[in-house]
């Protein structure tokens, strides 16, 4: 039996974050990035990002919208 095995586009693996908006890398979790779950999928954005788009994010738009 085949299993697909795929994977996340914000987090490509275990010790990187890369922000959803910008492609900014982290390397491991930052405390102060925002996480997003839009569609069933988390999304991380940096500080910047986040800043940037506050009021979207407490509105709960989706990235798409910003």
């Amino acid at each position: 039996m085949d299993q697909q095995q795929t994977s996340h586009p914000a987090q490509p693996d275990s010790e990187s974050f890369v922000c959803s908006h910008c492609g900014a890398i982290a390397e491991g979790p930052p405390p102060t990035w925002t996480c997003s779950v839009e569609n069933g999928s988390r999304h991380y954005f940096c500080d910047d990002c986040a800043r940037a788009n506050i009021r979207a994010i407490e509105g709960r738009l989706d990235s798409a919208w910003w």
